[in-house]
């Protein structure tokens, strides 16, 4: 639900090891809050959302540090440097700290190592999208969740995050994301939210 209103309703779907899910449909069809239900985020009004045939609400950390998700809003912490920040989200999931390992090869896959001490009151609105997905490189986790991941992104921007999704799921990663358009995951499942409008019966949220 959101804002007291029921956003969708009866939606069933699953996700292999390697698989991609991409969620369609206009503004307000609920891929947001989809996204946000499967991140732990929230709670569905009715139904469950399972991991493995456990419903994830049994341990909610567990579940939490399984999925990276990245959302509309770029969480950049402006007087850190770009290193710096990718650090520090590192860092909460248990990655290194600094501009070495894991955060210096998430830097160079978005292409913006050069912008490693450049604090993040400098960036550009596609400079903070970069850091921000770069963030699921930094420390591994099997699920990806990403809301329009290549919103203010140029074409090179966006082939780095089609070569980064498609890297996880050839490892056996898991990839949701929503989309206006563009190019999608290869062989992905497409759901779309517009199917399953508030008022059917089944699971809501």
């Amino acid at each position: 639900m959101r804002g007291g209103r029921v956003v969708f309703a009866g939606l069933g779907f699953g996700v292999d090891a390697g698989g991609a899910l991409v969620l369609a449909g206009p503004n307000g069809s609920g891929k947001s809050s989809l996204l946000r239900l499967m991140a732990g985020l929230a709670r569905p009004a009715a139904g469950v959302l399972a991991w493995g045939g456990v419903d994830v609400a049994e341990d909610p950390a567990t579940h939490r540090a399984r999925v990276h998700y990245v959302g509309h809003l770029d969480a950049v912490k402006p007087a850190l440097t770009v290193a710096e920040n990718l650090g520090f989200w590192a860092a909460l999931r248990g990655g290194s700290v600094g501009a070495g390992g894991r955060t210096r090869a998430a830097l160079e896959a978005f292409g913006i190592p050069h912008l490693a001490d450049v604090p993040g009151r400098y960036l550009s609105a596609g400079q903070r999208r970069r850091l921000n997905l770069a963030r699921i490189l930094a420390a591994p986790a099997p699920l990806w969740l990403l809301d329009e991941p290549k919103t203010a992104l140029d074409t090179d921007a966006a082939g780095r995050v089609d070569a980064a999704v498609a890297s996880h799921r050839a490892e056996g990663g898991m990839v949701v994301m929503s989309t206006h358009g563009g190019s999608l995951p290869e062989g992905a499942a497409i759901v779309d939210l517009a199917a399953f409008p508030a008022g059917m019966e089944a699971a809501a949220c």
